[in-house]
């Protein structure tokens, strides 16, 4: 199978900037990952995280705890998989209903289209097919409810494309750097038509790029060659979404494994960069260990959200959202809400433009200390409420949070002209 993107040059959108405030962007986010997986028995089964959780049952009681919080924003997504039955075919029920809802509530989405998987007729993530239906769905999408301008296309490609095609986990679960390349060539290419077929429709659209922010650090001396490839090669997916000049190193290897002189260029003509915050996801599980021997382990929180957030805004010069965080230890979990709230403030009093905040999930969730690549049906409790609904000490934090600061952050830096 020949893998090659088209070389189709979409409608570069114009620059803008809308001179007047919006609010700081407090928001959780509903799981609606679904990512195939391998059995012990050898069948393949669909991890639907909106199943595990019940969300499907309680929706509407999911989104009264979202206004009951304060919150105002929503990482919110319909499961891409059963909405997309084919070219052209789409089941909207479920979708019409609830984002009816999350508007007549007053509830800001920020549209999750594509979380770690894709409808079983599209295979996985290694069908160069993908980023043309993908972006036919995402203009479907934006057609359907013109009122959404806050768009995820493809949330976090990076560790999309490593879980499924180099670490052997999800989906096509290959391990290879080919196949990873060219999942992420793929998931990058979709993301990218996605958001050119999206302007389009809703030429006020803005883009979150929940990406994952990662650092590896050299166990011993031996190691630095080994993290710094590790360390460039994690800045990969935003790289190719935003036209960023890539290390020549990363060049090489990008040609080694399957993409052309040719694709990588497409990437520096088509991003649409001008209209995108940098959303970034940091948990404790982010920083890693580069050994001797070429394998990595965590690490534990070494730099923190800081300091890596701040390799990232540098490289790439776009308002910053913090799109993920949460922490599995249910009685620690206000005191790390509160860490990386600090975290976040201080690079903003320091003239980074930080323009929103997430606690992930609402809810608890259910096998997500495996990475959803083992069927445990074991709940772990990093939700802002349990599975049963019942606030959690954590949620009560970032109540009160919200309470302390929603009308401090507008007198702060970057609050009078966003993009979005």
């Amino acid at each position: 199978m020949v893998n090659k993107i088209s070389t189709q040059q979409p409608p570069k959108p114009s620059p803008r900037v809308i001179p007047h405030r919006r609010p700081f962007m407090f928001a959780t986010g509903i799981e609606n990952s679904y990512p195939t997986i391998a059995l012990p028995d050898g069948k393949t089964k669909r991890v639907d995280e909106m199943a595990k959780c019940d969300h499907y049952n309680r929706w509407r009681e999911d989104f009264q705890l979202v206004k009951e919080l304060g919150i105002g924003f929503l990482r919110y997504g319909p499961p891409y998989y059963k909405v997309h039955l084919g070219p052209g075919q789409y089941d909207w029920e479920f979708s019409d209903q609830t984002l009816a809802t999350l508007r007549d509530m007053n509830i800001t989405p920020i549209a999750d289209l594509c979380h770690f998987g894709v409808p079983d007729w599209l295979e996985n993530f290694q069908n160069p097919d993908l980023p043309k239906f993908f972006a036919e769905y995402a203009r479907a999408f934006a057609e359907r409810y013109p009122w959404i301008n806050l768009f995820t296309p493809v949330n976090e490609i990076y560790i999309a494309a490593k879980f499924s095609a180099q670490l052997g986990w999800w989906n096509e679960r290959l391990t290879s750097d080919r196949a990873f390349v060219t999942a992420l060539k793929n998931l990058c290419v979709a993301n990218e038509l996605a958001e050119h077929s999206i302007l389009e429709v809703q030429p006020e659209a803005t883009f979150i790029q929940s990406e994952s922010t990662e650092y590896f650090h050299a166990e011993e001396p031996d190691c630095l060659d080994s993290a710094h490839f590790l360390n460039e090669k994690r800045f990969l997916a935003l790289d190719l979404t935003y036209g960023n000049p890539v290390s020549s190193t990363m060049y090489e290897y990008l040609l080694d494994n399957g993409m052309t002189r040719e694709e990588y260029h497409w990437f520096l003509e088509n991003h649409v960069k001008s209209v995108s915050i940098m959303g970034n996801d940091y948990y404790v599980t982010n920083e890693h260990v580069a050994h001797s021997d070429g394998s990595t382990s965590a690490s534990g929180e070494i730099f923190g959200y800081y300091v890596i957030t701040k390799q990232y805004y540098d490289r790439y010069h776009l308002p910053v959202m913090h799109t993920e965080t949460n922490f599995m230890d249910a009685e620690l979990a206000p005191h790390w809400l509160r860490k990386e709230w600090s975290n976040m403030h201080a690079l903003k009093l320091e003239g980074v433009p930080i323009l929103g905040f997430t606690w992930y999930s609402l809810t608890d969730q259910v096998d997500w200390d495996t990475a959803l690549r083992e069927d445990h049906g074991r709940v772990n409790p990093l939700g802002l409420y349990d599975l049963d609904r019942k606030i959690r000490p954590v949620g009560e934090s970032y109540k009160q949070l919200i309470q302390h600061w929603r009308d401090i952050l507008p007198t702060e830096s970057f609050s009078l002209t966003t993009l979005y």
